[in-house]
């Protein structure tokens, strides 16, 4: 089992526009730096645009700033020039590319100049894609069952690729899925089982597992947190700084999340203009404080969860990612959790 003890990362996109400034900040400062989304670099650098140029029948509006399926015409030929590569297994076939994601390529480099164990990276989880990118309908790929077979086999050798590049620099490599969409999960917008749910997010996990990284899920909300923790994930980043508590809610998951190595990544560390009234030492406390409510909740509930157990198993972040706030509070943000995770390193 991997001893993180309170290692510092960050869940990926930044307000910055300047790559090599922000990327060689992190490097230099986080213990597991992740390559930098840049939304106000260009549209391209979006989330949900980031990973579409091969998928089938994509289109792009740069006048719109967004992707689309276009799927009114015969798309056979279109899901035959995308299952090849993949039938062939041919993982380059699914690179990022520069223009669209300049932070990786950037964070390959600095990590070719410098020492360390740790690198992390980070593709769009195949339900939020799904249910943000849509047909020229408006209706939500993820309910078109050819798109979204596509999608999910998409990320997951996306994945397998950023874990290649990352391992030729860095021995141990995280690989996150982004599902800010499941804080809507089991609600009447998502008409999604949670049985499906768990096999998209497993697929890619498998993927992420092939190659020898350590598969992360990130919410930054509060959701059915038992259908994450059913999963085969390693890591699980949540908002702690805002929801906590609701983790404590499902003692019984947690602890059999726990029991087969189950890692947890607190978002301790507020994303917004709050982090000016806050100090490492306080979100330090927070945590710690958080942790023990946890550890009681389950308790009340007759199940064994020890404090202490989440020394180890535990990284910091930011509480979600920080591309919509100011450069100010970004540069804040990233002080805070080195100096908080000082902090917790010493116990």
């Amino acid at each position: 089992m991997t001893d993180f003890n309170f290692l510092t990362t960050h869940v990926g996109s930044v307000p910055h526009a300047k790559v090599h400034d922000i990327t060689e900040t992190l490097t230099r400062h986080l213990d597991v730096p992740a390559w930098s989304q840049l939304p106000r670099l260009s549209f391209r650098e979006s989330m949900y645009v980031q990973y579409s140029p091969l998928l089938p029948a994509i289109r792009e509006d740069a006048k719109q700033e967004k992707v689309y399926f276009e799927t009114t015409a015969d798309i056979t030929n279109a899901l035959e020039a995308f299952y090849t590569p993949f039938l062939s297994d041919d993982v380059d076939a699914f690179a990022l590319c520069p223009e669209y994601a300049a932070g990786f390529f950037a964070l390959l480099d600095a990590l070719r100049q410098t020492d360390g164990q740790w690198a992390k990276g980070q593709v769009t989880g195949p339900i939020s894609f799904g249910l943000t990118v849509t047909d020229q309908d408006l209706r939500a790929s993820l309910y078109n069952d050819m798109l979204a077979e596509a999608i999910v086999k998409n990320m997951g050798m996306n994945a397998r690729w950023q874990i290649r590049q990352l391992k030729s620099v860095r021995p141990n490599v995280i690989l996150f899925l982004d599902e800010p969409y499941m804080a809507a999960f089991g609600s009447a917008f998502i008409s999604l089982s949670r049985e499906q749910a768990i096999a998209y997010l497993d697929e890619v996990f498998d993927s992420i597992h092939s190659e020898g990284g350590i598969a992360g899920i990130h919410c930054c909300a509060n959701t059915d947190w038992s259908v994450l923790l059913a999963t085969k994930v390693d890591i699980l980043n949540l908002d702690a700084y805002g929801f906590i508590e609701n983790l404590a809610l499902y003692p019984v998951e947690l602890r059999e999340y726990l029991d087969r190595g189950g890692n947890v990544c607190w978002g301790i560390v507020p994303n917004n203009e709050q982090i000016f009234e806050e100090t490492p030492q306080g979100l330090a406390e927070r945590l710690r404080n958080g942790i023990r409510l946890i550890a009681g909740k389950a308790a009340l509930r007759g199940v064994t969860i020890k404090a202490e157990e989440f020394a180890n198993r535990s990284l910091i972040a930011p509480a979600c990612g920080l591309g919509s706030t100011s450069i100010e509070v970004a540069d804040r943000v990233f002080e805070v959790l080195v100096e908080t995770g000082d902090i917790l390193k010493r116990g």
